[in-house]
């Protein structure tokens, strides 16, 4: 299985669509909500959400979003990263609530080799997470640094002999 891509291997215009998606519980929101000490009853109160929001209903709190969908992307594009630069945005562009499942999707942006590390690239991506109904929920854009292939070429680990 990959794990993240090296510089050479991120093509300007790639779309990565990144599988398997998740589908998002009540428990899942609740206990990322605990962790985080973020006690907004829009999150955790049913009868809250119900008569004093839009929605009518919980709404999962959208760093847990943004975090699942990072996560989704590390096997396509960060699983190599030497270092996370930056997120440049940050968006989230319609709700997410209990049962629905989250897909992620991402699309190489830029790169530009590095100035100061010659053995290293930065890499532009947005990605975007989709719901089951194809509405984009999030859309958030980052910088990775990735290495650059090795000269010998790709590290490829050999499996251990069973014994």
């Amino acid at each position: 299985m990959q794990f993240g891509r090296y510089f050479e291997e991120f093509e300007i215009g790639a779309v990565y669509k990144h599988w398997p998606g998740k589908t998002v519980t009540e428990y899942d929101d609740h206990l990322f909500c605990l962790l985080t000490m973020n006690h907004h009853p829009l999150h955790l109160d049913a009868h809250y959400a119900e008569g004093a929001t839009e929605f009518g209903r919980n709404v999962v709190v959208g760093n847990y979003v943004y975090s699942l969908l990072l996560g989704m992307s590390v096997p396509d594009v960060s699983g190599k990263a030497i270092a996370n630069l930056e997120v440049e945005s940050l968006r989230h562009v319609a709700p997410t609530f209990h049962g629905d499942t989250i897909y992620g999707e991402t699309t190489v942006l830029d790169k530009t080799e590095s100035r100061s590390k010659p053995d290293r690239g930065v890499v532009a991506v947005e990605t975007r997470g989709i719901n089951q109904d194809g509405t984009v929920v999030c859309v958030f854009r980052r910088k990775v640094m990735v290495p650059k292939l090795p000269a010998g070429g790709p590290f490829e680990p050999r499996p251990e002999p069973r014994g």
